[in-house]
């Protein structure tokens, strides 16, 4: 055989080995994790505790447990020392048709003692506190290069101004309180102190512009000396990396199972194509949420529901409570279950993924505003994403 005909097969075996290894992975469950700050942009700093060092530290660990995790591929905003602008954060994660973005910070406060951890989603909440963090993290912009052109209508000292812009938080609002939850029973599980309100509702600029569900992870107080140092020390980052790794995992099994992932809808990428970001306002396009398809829900109402459960999760707590309506706001019909050394808090039971839906609504209108649905196929839990095909 001549060397041009062994330089053709090779090449044919190349290709085709990378259109398997290709095919291979195009239906892996993908994570963007961003690690906040970095570079000129510190972050909090409180005697040698700095958070750029910190969340990439903690980024890093996460991404090592969950790249050796089956079917899950892991995406960087940084991996190093580098500034990167909080809408490309976004994009990147855009760009990979991420199915989830995890944004990891550090906290703090001029009161020294204040501790804890919070978990954050996209929403236009207008508590204070919810609002003043929000001001902290957006007023990274102002080291961007043209950041007054490039979010031109945002004032990044006043979090509100976002509430008039197209947003899309609606769209994912559900799947990213549920994996906000998730983190915050995993750092429960690892001892944490939880901020008071559970997870939140703030417009953070960095969740704004990516197109799936997305948190943000205030992971403790690096003010705080005892915490502050804990984060600071390899055996707190490798706790706290543990518990978000292990809420991911637990979500994409809980949303898309333990094997690939099937998407509905536009990819992010597809989104970020036809609406390239030049600002802040500008207006984008609504695709169809994972877990909201019309033509899914149809198929749900003709298929033989026999053996589908619906319910909602209000919350999670190592304290048990009584199933008495006055310790669930006047709600009956509360179950609870004991997993993970937590207790699991549920209401209602309904086999009409419509009625789940308007169950939800029910329970965060008195206050749950961290509740999700969960599903059960003949008494074993199985994925929304599952149970809604």
């Amino acid at each position: 055989m001549d060397i041009s005909k062994k330089i053709k097969i090779a090449l044919i075996f190349l290709i085709a080995m990378s259109i398997v290894d290709s095919y291979g992975q195009s239906n892996n469950f993908k994570v963007t994790l961003d690690a906040g700050h970095g570079a000129h942009d510190f972050g909090a700093v409180y005697s040698g505790r700095i958070e750029k060092n910190i969340a990439l530290a903690i980024v890093l660990k996460v991404g090592k447990i969950l790249e050796a995790y089956p079917k899950i591929d892991v995406i960087y905003t940084r991996k190093t020392d580098v500034f990167i602008d909080l809408v490309e954060r976004a994009n990147i994660a855009n760009r990979a048709d991420s199915h989830v973005f995890v944004s990891v910070h550090c906290n703090a406060n001029k009161n020294l003692a204040a501790d804890g951890t919070e978990t954050y989603v996209m929403g236009m909440n207008k508590i204070a506190s919810n609002l003043e963090a929000a001001k902290k993290e957006n007023a990274v912009i102002t080291l961007e290069k043209d950041y007054k052109q490039k979010y031109e209508g945002f004032d990044p000292n006043s979090p509100e101004t976002m509430i008039g812009m197209t947003l899309m938080q609606e769209e994912y609002l559900e799947n990213s309180i549920s994996l906000a939850t998730k983190v915050e029973e995993a750092f429960a599980v690892l001892g944490k102190r939880l901020r008071q309100g559970g997870v939140k509702q703030a417009p953070f600029m960095v969740l704004h512009k990516a197109y799936m569900p997305r948190v943000l992870i205030e992971t403790g107080f690096v003010s705080n000396t005892v915490e502050g140092e804990q984060l600071n020390s390899e055996q707190g980052q490798n706790d706290i990396a543990k518990a978000i790794a292990n809420a991911i995992i637990s979500y994409k099994n809980e949303y898309f199972g333990d094997g690939g992932v099937e998407t509905y809808g536009e990819k992010p990428s597809e989104i970020l194509k036809d609406n390239p970001v030049k600002g802040a306002e500008t207006p984008v396009k609504t695709p169809e949420a994972p877990v909201k398809s019309q033509e899914t829900n149809k198929t749900i109402e003709k298929k033989d529901t026999l053996g589908l459960i619906f319910k909602i999760q209000l919350s999670a707590s190592k304290k048990k409570l009584a199933l008495e309506p006055k310790n669930f706001k006047g709600l009956k019909n509360v179950s609870s279950v004991y997993e993970d050394n937590i207790y699991k808090y549920t209401y209602g039971e309904t086999a009409d993924y419509e009625a789940a839906k308007n169950q939800l609504q029910e329970v965060r209108s008195k206050g749950y505003d961290s509740a999700f649905m969960i599903a059960f196929k003949n008494g074993k839990k199985i994925s929304i994403q599952e149970a809604i095909k």
